[in-house]
Parts: C-alpha cells; structure tokens; sequence
C-alpha cells in the first residue's frame, strides 16, 4: 500500500510539472482561480462568524 502511495504522488508531481512546463499561461490561470476560491471561502467564514458574535 506504502509503495503505491509513492507511485501515485510521483505521477502527480510528473504531471503538475508537465503541465506547468507545457501551459505556464494556462496553470498561473488555475492557481489564481484556486487562491481566489480559498480567500472567497475564507471571507464567507469570517463574516459568519461575526454575524454569529454580534
């Protein structure tokens, strides 16, 4: 099971850095999108909790 973690993940680090050196325009894209995602959500739970605290 150990072994095909390890393979699995080195396939995934083969392929991000595939497609980053393949596309950087198209990756820089999907990065921005994800941090936009993840401060989006962040915002959400923030403002959740201080609706809750007043």
């Amino acid at each position: 099971m150990v072994q095909a973690k390890k393979i699995a993940l080195y396939l995934i680090v083969v392929f991000v850095l595939y497609t980053i050196i393949t596309a950087p325009a198209r990756s820089a894209d999907l990065v921005q999108v994800g941090f936009e995602g993840v401060a989006s959500a962040a915002q959400s739970v923030g403002d959740f909790m201080s609706e809750l605290v007043k």
